[in-house]
């Protein structure tokens, strides 16, 4: 018998597993496995169980809902399709979409889109946080509340790409935290603010960079934002120092003709409050804090009002001491407290207010000090309690647009906002005059009114400008400020009245407070009118939750 031929799979090497000893003979079945090495698990269901879901009774736990549906899942469960991107709406100005993006819960906000273009490592964290924190310190030395110091920081985060950042402002400490992921360490970096300058041409600065930014239209770098930053710093203001000290002789000056001073008054109150600026300037020189800074410009004023008391001229001392505590009232510092407080950062708030506070403190000392004087002098310093008088309401409501106008140098805005801020400012006055001298409606409402309207039109331009709406509001309330109620409250407790100073003083602060609210309130209404949806499919523009007492 001839053997055939091997064929090409009998000449094929056997593999190691064929001579193995673990490997059971040809013709012998594999063994079972034993039972604990079945892989078995507590959510597995049993052998002999029914695994159609048809057959599970109802509320079984391997049985899906009666009302659940692939297609149309109810709002209990997660959709089939995945829960919807949440993309915001590029219509609406940063301002609106950032303040929004806080005020909803971590887990809801969408992911970022960036707008600037990054390298292919992916953002430089550090420089885009200490970026983030450079321009967040300039706005809120500037007077900028703290919520738009935080949705400002927050834009320019965004912008550059980075998730899960969280900005924190208080009065003089700025934070921002970025964590990368869940599991990996946050970072966290951090700036105080030393020294405040008022300046709203640098703000308004500030805000065109971070609208650059944040627009898609525009490509803005790290490198050009630093760029930009230092020429800000750089930048000399655009008023000296000379026109600052006549701005604040003439505001002081428009001030008294406001309150029913004539000429000699106007010239008094501007001579009073320019002595009053070049003391606080010396006493800046010297090193000292700025609660001494307003002591020593409050008495120049005050003494002005008591030699002309003393003097046989027939002058009205009371308009000229209301005049040059227009100039020192620190209405902006008031306002931005209040706002602070109303939005939710209560310890901003509260510190700002302090400051308020010890600021009119300063005014109190300074001016009780030389009133005592006045009063051991025998000087005659009678209250008088028709200081708003609408005898003559066109050269009032001059003097309060040129009070507006003062005020906007001082604040150093710029020039193209100068002209419309004293427009406002006259219409503020037109309108409290309107109310609480022709209507006989109570001060504080008038005054919480015409400042309701001076917030509504400022947030509205600032809207249409992509700007600071302080600039817009600031200036325009001066003529609201109430500088007779505080001299006619420090005059009664000088001349031991003290119940009656007292209740000047209240009405004095309840008609700051009316200012502060009304601003803020008008900002909020303006939002109300302007269409603006802060998301797709967050649902709109969300206020923060409050515990409503419980």
């Amino acid at each position: 018998m001839v053997a055939e031929p091997e064929g090409p799979e009998d000449r094929k090497p056997q593999s190691d597993e064929a001579h193995s000893a673990f490997t059971p003979p040809e013709g012998v079945g594999a063994p079972e496995a034993p039972e604990e090495d079945h892989p078995s698990s507590e959510f597995a269901v049993p052998a002999g169980m029914a695994t159609d879901a048809a057959a599970e009774p109802e509320g079984s736990a391997f049985a899906p809902p009666r009302t659940y549906s692939a297609r149309t899942s109810p709002p209990a469960f997660t959709p089939a399709h995945g829960i919807p991107v949440v993309r915001l709406t590029k219509d609406a100005p940063w301002q609106d979409r950032m303040r929004a993006m806080l005020r909803m819960p971590v887990g809801e906000r969408p992911v970022p889109e960036a707008v600037q273009k990054q390298d292919e490592a992916g953002p430089a964290v550090p420089r885009v946080l200490d970026l983030t924190l450079r321009i967040g310190e300039l706005l809120l030395a500037g007077g900028e509340g703290a919520e738009d110091v935080e949705a400002a920081m927050f834009a320019v985060t965004r912008s550059y790409g980075l998730d899960r950042c969280e900005p924190t402002v208080t009065f003089t400490l700025l934070s921002i935290t970025y964590q990368p992921s869940l599991v990996d360490d946050p970072v966290t970096a951090n700036r105080t603010v030393r020294r405040r300058a008022t300046d709203y041409t640098r703000l308004a600065a500030v805000y065109r960079l971070v609208h650059d930014i944040s627009s898609e239209e525009t490509e803005v770098s790290l490198e050009e934002a630093y760029r930009r930053l230092a020429e800000m710093r750089r930048n000399r203001h655009p008023y000296p120092g000379w026109a600052l000290t006549s701005a604040g002789g003439l505001l002081a000056g428009a001030a008294s003709v406001l309150v029913g001073g004539d000429v000699l008054v106007f010239l008094a109150a501007a001579i009073s409050a320019m002595l009053g600026d070049r003391l606080a300037w010396l006493c800046a020189g010297r090193g000292l804090p700025e609660f001494y800074q307003f002591v020593a410009a409050a008495m120049p004023p005050a003494a002005m009002g008591v030699a002309l008391t003393l003097s046989p001229l027939d002058v009205r001392a009371s308009a000229v001491i209301t005049g040059g505590l227009f100039a020192l009232i620190p209405g902006r510092a008031l306002v931005a407290g209040v706002q602070d407080g109303l939005t939710g950062f209560y310890i901003t708030a509260a510190a700002r207010l302090l400051e308020v506070g010890y600021l009119i403190v300063g005014i109190v000392v300074g001016v009780l000090t030389v009133l005592y004087l006045g009063l051991a002098l025998d000087a005659g310093l009678n209250p008088e309690t028709a200081i708003h008088s609408v005898e003559q309401p066109v050269i009032q409501t001059l003097a309060a647009m040129a009070l507006s106008l003062c005020f906007a140098v001082l604040l150093q805005q710029e020039r193209n906002t100068v002209w419309l801020v004293t427009f406002m400012g006259g219409v503020a006055w037109v309108v409290y005059a309107a109310l609480a001298d022709t209507a006989n409606v109570p001060p504080v409402a008038a005054t919480a009114v015409a400042a309701g309207l001076v917030g509504l039109f400022g947030q509205m331009l600032s809207r249409y400008r992509f700007a600071s709406a302080l600039p817009y509001v600031t200036a325009a309330i001066g003529p609201l400020l109430p500088g007779s109620a505080t001299y006619f409250g420090l005059l009664e407790i000088a001349r031991g009245n003290l119940n009656t100073g007292l209740a000047s003083l209240s009405k004095a602060a309840a008609l700051a407070l009316a200012i502060a609210i009304g601003v803020n309130l008008g900002g909020e209404i303006s939002r109300l009118f302007l269409r603006v949806r802060a998301a797709e499919g967050a649902g709109g523009r969300r206020a923060a939750k409050r515990t409503r007492g419980f």
